[in-house]
């Protein structure tokens, strides 16, 4: 039978069902395979009213997709921000299954999120969102069903207030339920930086698998939130020199490299984690998007999907990128930037150090025996290393850009679990 395809009028999910469905078809995936995997097997909208601080009642619209279940749990991040939607949630939710997939640990993929803009919120308000939300999504998650995780816009706390409302209602503790918790509260050493720290080893992989010295390369990062922070520190100590960093008030750039470490002090004294107001010697302050436009080595999106489009494509001076958020570039982005020659380490590649580590972090949870700093790391980086070449050495073999085989990679382990299973999962 021929398969009806999928399509979105959302960038992001379009973009990851045309992904799957390019690579399903080289690989001569069954049609069987090619509708189970390219839905979800599960979508739950929520409403989460919220008393804020001045007494007034606003209702936010909340979402939480299961992609797959094939390989284990659902795993995937919870974002707050104004732009979520139901299409990107499981656009999300669709790559996550990919990224536990190619990093080979028992997960399939999950997201979700709260419509809402947590700058204009108040920590009380946001409490009191993220309990609620939890409470509406109590049915779907559990350590063994679906482990929701940080993503845009929470952390820490927000993932306190899910466990502890989730427990209560449970009637027992289960901090496994959720991942990203402060060390200090069932969390894991290490979690923190794991997504930077693995973005910046895989574009240090990718460096010395072309033959080109770490030392004295050149990087921009877009984005300075947990990913792009840590990665540019990385980096930095590696000895590549980073010139530009942005965040939501603009690029800063310094063509003889920046001082990340006062970057990072600065932007966690700020009362937003801003990098506003930063100040170094022969620092420019330029505008948002000429984070993008750098003549670098390698440029790191690690800020939201779909940065690089059709319409800046072709600006893109960058040699090399590593994708550090989830769908920075777009397919018509891709094809520009294939174009140009620029190679390109795919998000759920280079992004997946996240994803291990909320790994780690349920491993001590079900265990209830923590690891110390330095076991986290190097597990991560042993992992983050061993998969980087995996996917390097088959793209290599096959040809094909390492996006295509990523995705092949992946696809494959997660439909062999289908098959295995059987169609009633």
């Amino acid at each position: 039978m021929s398969v009806e395809k999928r399509t979105s009028t959302n960038v992001l999910l379009d973009t990851a069902l045309k992904n799957f469905y390019a690579a399903a078809a080289e690989m001569g995936l069954d049609d069987g395979l090619v509708e189970i995997l390219s839905r979800s097997e599960r979508k739950v909208c929520v409403s989460v009213p919220v008393e804020l601080d001045d007494g007034t009642i606003r209702v936010c619209d909340g979402y939480r997709v299961a992609h797959s279940t094939a390989l284990g749990p659902a795993k995937g991040g919870v974002r707050f921000h104004p732009d979520v939607c139901l299409d990107e949630c499981e656009a999300l939710a669709f790559m996550m299954t990919w990224k536990c997939s190619l990093a080979g640990i028992p997960y399939g993929g999950g997201k979700g999120g709260v419509a809402c803009d947590p700058l204009e919120l108040s920590p009380k308000e946001k409490e009191r969102i993220a309990r609620t939300f939890a409470a509406r999504i109590e049915p779907f998650v559990g350590s063994w069903t679906d482990v929701p995780a940080p993503d845009v816009g929470t952390g820490g706390p927000e993932m306190v207030w899910f466990m502890d409302t989730i427990s209560k209602m449970r009637g027992r503790l289960d901090p496994a339920i959720f991942t990203g918790k402060p060390i200090s509260l069932w969390g894991s050493k290490g979690r923190t930086a794991a997504t930077g720290l693995g973005v910046a080893t895989c574009a240090m992989e990718f460096l010395k698998a072309i033959g080109k010295p770490v030392q004295g390369a050149t990087a921009a990062v877009q984005g300075f939130g947990n990913v792009g922070s840590h990665a540019a520190r990385v980096l930095t100590e590696a000895g590549a020199k980073v010139v530009g960093i942005s965040d939501i008030t603009g690029t800063y750039f310094c063509k003889d490299g920046l001082d990340i470490a006062k970057a990072m002090a600065h932007s966690a004294a700020h009362p937003k984690k801003l990098l506003e107001g930063f100040e170094q010697p022969g620092l420019e302050k330029r505008p948002l998007e000429d984070v993008l436009f750098l003549d670098v080595d390698v440029f790191l999106p690690c800020a939201l999907e779909g940065a690089v489009n059709a319409k800046n494509a072709d600006k893109v001076k960058a040699k090399y990128i590593v994708e550090g958020a989830n769908g920075p570039i777009t397919p018509e982005a891709d094809a520009i930037l294939d174009g140009k020659g620029v190679l390109i380490v795919p998000d759920f590649l280079a992004n997946s150090g996240g994803v291990i580590g909320s790994y780690f972090e349920w491993c001590q949870n079900l265990a209830g025996f923590f690891w110390t700093e330095a076991e986290y790391n190097e597990r991560l980086l042993r992992i983050m290393r061993d998969n980087f070449h995996r996917v390097w050495e088959y793209s290599k073999e096959k040809n094909i850009k390492m996006r295509r085989a990523a995705f092949m990679v992946s696809i494959k382990r997660v439909a062999d679990a289908v098959r295995m299973r059987g169609v009633f999962l």
